[in-house]
Order: C-alpha cells, then structure tokens, then sequence
C-alpha cells in the first residue's frame, strides 16, 4: 500500500492532511484447452476466450490465439496470448497482469526471451502497471507468446491438454481528505420513547391485571410485537370485552418484564447475574405463550449459559414443553456427565422432572450411555435410579447389551 501524505509544513504536524492510498485488488483466471491439437487451423486472428471474469470491477477474459494473432514475417506461427478488458470504462484502468502455463502438476511456467522458466513456489511475476485508456475495450499481452512448434515440444501441453493462468492487478486510488468541520449524530432514543409512553399510561387502550397488580398498555403497540395479542384484539375470534383482560398463571414482574420487552426490544436486567433462573424460565414461558421469538431465543440462550446443579432439571422440563431444542441438548449433557448426574438426582426438580415428563428421562438415559463408563455395574445402577420402576427394564436391556458387544468383541479378537 502506497500512501502520500501533502502538508502544509512538516515543522508542525498537526496540520490538517490529505491522505492518497493506492492499493491492487488482484483476481485470476483459468483456461484450459482440451484437444489442442484441433484448434489448429482456425485461422489467423481467430481465439479461444475464457468466461468473463470480474477484478476491480470490471470484466475480464483470456484470449488465446493458436494460429496467432497477426502473420509473422518470418513465416513462423507463434501462438497469441491476451487478457482483454471486456467492459467499457469511463476512466483510465491501471493494471497489471501476469501469463503462466500450467505443467500437469500444477507448476508455474513463465515466458522468457528464449524458453519458459518454472516459477519458484508462492513467487509472482507481474508485468506493469499499464493504463488502459476509456473508450473501448483494452487489451494487453504477446502477439508472439511463443513459438507454436516449441510449445508443442515442451512438457506443458500433456494428453492434448494446454491450460493458461492469468491473473489482473486492477489499481486502486482513494483520497482521506480532512474533515473540518464534525457534528456528532445523536443516538436513538426511540425505546426510550416507548418505555415513556408505557410507564405514563398515555393513550392506552387496555389494561392487564396480572397477579393483583394493574398494567396499562396499547393495543396497536402488543399486536405489532405479538402474533397472539393481533388475534386477540384484531382477529376474526377477538374478544369484545377486550378493555381489561385478567392474565392467569403469571407473576406480575415477568408480565412487567415481558411488557417491557415488547416496547423496547429490549431486557436490561436480564443481562446482570443477580437476575436468578427462575425468573428467566418464567419469562422464556411467557414469550412462548405470546410468541415472541426473540424473547424466547433471548431466554433460551441465557439459561444455557447459566446451567446448574440445582436448576438444570427444571431448565430441562422447562425446555421439554416448549421446544426449546438447544436448551434441552444442552441440560441432557450437562445432567449426563458421571460428576453431575447423581448430584441432580438429589434435587426436587429432578423429582418434579420425572413425573411431569417422563418421556424426556429415556432421552436422558441415551446421553448417559454416551458419556457414562458402560464397563461399571455401579453405572448401571446409578442408570437405574434415573427410571421409575416401569422403566428400569430399558436398563436392563442396555446392561445386556453391552455385556452381549463385549462378548462378541473378546470373540472376535479371538
């Protein structure tokens, strides 16, 4: 990167100065010929072309000429080879641009005067900078690449197959100049706004009663943000006593929170670690319930962070009924790993967890057989604890299991 930098005395460098940054933007392209032998013949003046190819911003192909572009006096045929500038331009195009064949393992071979040379690895060889001028289209490289019969005798064309590499260094100019004079943009204040408007009560045309506590909200405001609060109020099946709505099976500071939510898009609190779980579980319940997406995800996402022995299995209940899938993921590893699992099962949520969804305990039992030492009989029984009396069979059945692939695998090796 090129940088030229004008002030006015170099005495005092506070001085306001403009910055010139020249860069190139590089791109390449492949072409490969195959059956070599039957472009012969097409006719002076007439190429082969790769598909366009854009660096820098305009479109760029490979042109290769095998009867060459132009008769040479000496009677000899050199094949042609160009990378042409496809797109017009308003302005001067600087580039530069590199011609390289390709050996059948993917070295580098490069023109010289007399002979190709293999190019070292990872080094470049770059011709230019040159300007193309705007008002056509631009073209760039060697009537006489090489001559057609040494080429055909070199390594570089193998089972009638000749491929080309070209590459386009476009140059680019920018200018940073001095900005004299700044303003600061104000910040949004947009969800401050709302919060206002729904702390004063101003305008609103419902009211919520929510666990003895009164909250008072505007409709348009709870269906833009709700899929459930629009059927309610606006819904072929709305309710027509809609001006206070009594809400059952909730506290008033999740409803508080979620209110909160729904007019700034955001929870501050919910970020602090004195928030406990079970507030975020409540929450992540009623986002659900109203179909807040982002609250739920919110939720989701806070309550995997913050996994613990005394919460993880009334996170994994909770997860259960409302389909929150890496929640759930995340409370059966956690809940599986040998130093944890027999901690949880001590707990009233894993109690609770059991009997309000026992479906998830198999589940369970399958993250445990994944993580748990299958050589231990305490393991097993350890498994069997997880399982109401009903199930202990699947234990059994996995004990066997195992005791039968052991078995097996001892026979094999013998």
């Amino acid at each position: 990167m090129a940088k030229v930098v004008f002030i006015h005395d170099p005495e005092t460098p506070n001085l306001p100065r403009s910055i010139s940054k020249t860069v190139t933007i590089k791109g390449s392209q492949i072409l490969e010929i195959q059956g070599y032998s039957l472009t012969k013949g097409m006719g002076v003046g007439k190429y082969i072309s790769s598909d366009p190819f854009s660096v820098g911003g305009h479109l760029w192909e490979i042109q290769f000429y095998p009867d060459g572009k132009k008769n040479d006096e000496s009677g000899d045929i050199y094949v042609s080879l160009y990378i042409t500038l496809v797109s017009k331009c308003e302005k001067d195009v600087r580039g530069w641009f590199e011609y390289v064949l390709l050996d059948e393992n993917g070295n580098k071979w490069y023109r010289t005067r007399n002979c190709f040379k293999m190019m070292e690895k990872d080094k470049r060889w770059m011709a230019g900078p040159y300007t193309l001028l705007p008002g056509g289209n631009g073209t760039i490289g060697y009537t006489d690449f090489y001559k057609r019969t040494e080429l055909e005798a070199s390594q570089l064309i193998k089972d009638d197959r000749l491929t080309i590499l070209c590459s386009v260094g476009v140059v680019k100019t920018s200018f940073d100049s001095p900005k004299t004079f700044t303003q600061p943009l104000p910040l949004s204040d947009l969800g401050q706004s709302y919060v206002h408007l729904l702390e004063c009560k101003e305008g609103s045309d419902v009211s919520f009663e929510v666990d003895g506590e009164t909250f008072y909200a505007h409709k348009l405001i709870l269906s833009t943000r709700s899929p459930v609060f629009k059927a309610q109020f606006f819904g072929p099946l709305k309710e027509e006593n809609s001006r206070c709505i009594r809400i059952e099976e909730m506290h008033a500071p999740v409803f508080k929170a979620l209110l909160h939510f729904i007019y700034c898009d955001v929870i501050p609190d919910l970020n602090l670690k004195c928030v406990n779980t079970t507030m975020t579980q409540h929450l992540l319940a009623a986002a659900d319930r109203y179909e807040i997406e982002k609250l739920r995800l919110f939720c989701e996402a806070r309550l995997c962070e913050n996994i613990a022995i005394d919460t993880v299995a009334s996170s994994l209940a909770l997860a259960e009924q409302h389909g929150c899938i890496k929640l759930k993921s995340t409370c059966l590893e956690f809940i599986g790993l040998p130093k944890n699992l027999e901690v949880v099962m001590q707990t009233d949520g894993f109690k609770n967890l059991k009997e309000s969804c026992p479906a998830v305990i198999e589940e369970l039992l399958k993250s445990v057989a994944q993580l748990g030492d299958h050589s231990s009989v305490s393991w097993y029984e350890r498994v069997a604890k997880i399982c109401s009396p009903g199930k202990r069979l699947l234990v059994c059945f996995l004990q066997n299991r195992v005791i039968e692939d052991d078995a097996n695998e001892k026979h094999a090796k013998g």
